[in-house]
C-alpha cells in the first residue's frame, strides 16, 4: 500500500501558490496551504483540493515570523503524521527605485521571500530528517534569480539570494534524502500581474520566444515533476519555466 503523501505550499491563497496546490493534488499529495491575510481565497484553495479527491488544512501564518513558523509546522504534522515536500512560494514585492525604496519595504520583502524561506526549509527539513526517508524542498524563484529589474532591487535580491540558497541546502541536506531545488518562472498571468499592467499577457507574449506568457499549471508541472521519482537525483538546480524568456541576453530590462 502506498503511504499518502503531504506537501506544504506557502502563499497559497492565490495564483501561483494555488496553482501548484493543485498541481499537487492531482498527483496524489495532500495538501497544507499556508496563508498570510487572504483566507478567503485559501477557503478557495482548500475547497478546490478537496473537490480533486486529497486532504486539505489550512494555516494561517507569516513565514517571515519564527514564532509562527513553528507552530505552522507543528499543526501539519499533527493533522497528517509527516511532511514529505515544502514548496517555498509566498513573496512579495516593492516597486521604487534604489534611491527612494524605504527601508521598511526593503525589510518586508527579504523577511518573507528570504528568511520566511529559511525558517521553513529548517523547519520542514527538521521533520523530514526524523521521519528518515527523505523528502523535497522546492523554492519558487524568478526571472529575477539572475536579471535585473529596475525599480525591484529588493525583490531581485531576495530571488537572487534564494537560489544561492538552494544550492547550500541542497549540499547539507542530501545526505538525508532531503532534495532542495529550485523554479524560476517567467512571465506568469495572474490576479496580481493583470492588476500591474491591463495588457500583461501581449506585452509579456511579445518578448517571450514561445509567444505566450505562463500561466500556474505551467509552474506547477514543473514542482510535480520535482516532487517525482523521475527527479530522485536532480537536486541544486534551478528549472526555469519560462517560454525561453530568460535565455535572451540582450532584453529589455523596463518593459514598458
Amino acid at each position: 500500500m502506498t503511504r499518502e503523501r503531504v506537501a506544504v505550499v506557502t502563499g497559497a491563497s492565490k495564483g501561483v501558490g494555488r496553482g501548484i496546490a493543485y498541481g499537487l493534488a492531482d498527483a496524489g499529495w495532500d495538501i497544507a496551504v499556508n496563508y498570510f491575510r487572504d483566507r478567503d481565497g485559501a477557503e478557495e484553495t482548500r475547497a478546490e483540493v478537496e473537490k480533486r479527491g486529497r486532504r486539505c488544512i489550512l494555516i494561517g501564518a507569516d513565514c517571515g515570523e519564527i514564532e509562527q513558523v513553528g507552530p505552522m509546522f507543528a499543526a501539519v504534522k499533527a493533522e497528517f503524521g509527516r511532511i514529505d515536500c515544502l514548496v517555498n512560494n509566498a513573496g512579495r514585492q516593492t516597486f521604487a527605485p534604489v534611491l527612494e525604496l524605504r527601508e521598511e519595504d526593503w525589510d518586508r520583502t527579504i523577511k518573507t521571500n528570504l528568511k520566511g524561506a529559511f525558517l521553513c526549509t529548517q523547519a520542514a527539513a527538521r521533520i523530514m530528517k526524523e521521519q528518515g526517508e527523505g523528502g523535497t524542498v522546492i523554492n519558487i524563484g524568478s526571472g529575477a534569480n539572475k536579471q535585473p529589474f529596475l525599480n525591484l532591487v529588493d525583490y531581485c535580491a531576495s530571488k537572487g539570494g534564494l537560489e544561492q540558497f538552494t544550492r547550500v541546502c541542497s549540499c547539507e541536506l542530501g545526505k538525508y534524502g532531503i532534495r532542495v531545488n529550485c523554479v524560476g518562472p517567467g512571465a506568469i498571468e495572474i490576479e496580481r500581474t493583470r492588476e500591474e499592467d491591463e495588457n500583461y499577457a501581449a506585452t509579456w507574449s511579445a518578448i517571450t520566444p514561445m509567444g505566450r506568457v505562463g500561466n500556474p499549471g505551467d509552474v506547477a508541472a514543473a514542482v510535480v515533476y520535482l516532487t517525482s521519482d523521475a527527479a530522485e537525483f536532480v537536486t541544486g538546480q534551478t528549472l526555469y519555466v519560462d517560454g525561453g524568456l530568460w535565455t535572451q541576453t540582450h532584453w529589455p530590462y523596463d518593459v514598458e
